[in-house]
């Protein structure tokens, strides 16, 4: 067995684990069956993120299914780089499973917050604000160096800048709705790596 058919077998393995478990938390965050305002995102995201982020997955399925179909974008890496990348995905998966965890039904695919939507501040949300996004980075980055693909992380960097872009928005909803308990919570909080300062005071 060849480096690339290991590799692509630990992203099976993986996918076979991670998707399930995402699928059911979005499924239980819909059963309100809420219409959500995907407007409020903006012109520029909707036209956008969504694409990007097909566009990663089916690089990333083309990969899985037959590496060679992905390899006008390959790079030669070392393996003990792409294994690297195995540890990250590691740590990825378990930080989406632990975010999602913590969000409950407050999960949605866009800016808007439920009728029923709660403040998450405990796990991960005690250091960042946007965990779900940090998951989503170094699931890119893990995913690239597993497949040495330079298409594969493009695309994820690409999709974080614009995650980055859509926080404001997102944030000014959350602001609204939670005023100045969400301001305090943004003075305390790092909005993708702790405030240094905070977490050594928690220390």
């Amino acid at each position: 067995m060849n480096h690339d058919q290991i590799f692509r077998a630990v992203l099976i393995a993986v996918l076979l684990l991670i998707l399930p478990i995402g699928i059911y938390h979005r499924l239980k965050s819909q059963a309100t069956c809420e219409k959500l305002d995907r407007w409020q995102e903006g012109l520029f995201i909707l036209a956008t993120l969504r694409p990007v982020g097909i566009a990663l997955w089916l690089g990333l399925i083309a990969w899985v299914v037959d590496p060679g179909w992905m390899a006008w974008s390959s790079v030669s890496l070392p393996t003990w780089l792409r294994w690297t990348g195995v540890g990250m995905i590691a740590i990825a998966c378990g930080l989406l499973v632990w975010t999602l965890r913590c969000l409950g039904k407050n999960l949605t695919d866009t800016v808007v917050t439920r009728q029923q939507h709660t403040l998450v501040i405990h796990g991960p949300y005690r250091w960042v604000r946007h965990p779900f996004y940090d998951s989503a980075a170094l699931l890119a980055v893990a995913v690239s160096l597993i497949a040495a693909n330079w298409f594969l992380f493009v695309t994820g960097a690409v999709l974080f800048c614009l995650f980055i872009i859509r926080t404001r928005t997102e944030e000014e909803n959350l602001v609204a709705r939670f005023g100045d308990t969400y301001r305090a919570y943004m003075e305390r909080t790092g909005r993708f790596l702790p405030r240094i300062r905070t977490t050594l005071r928690g220390a």
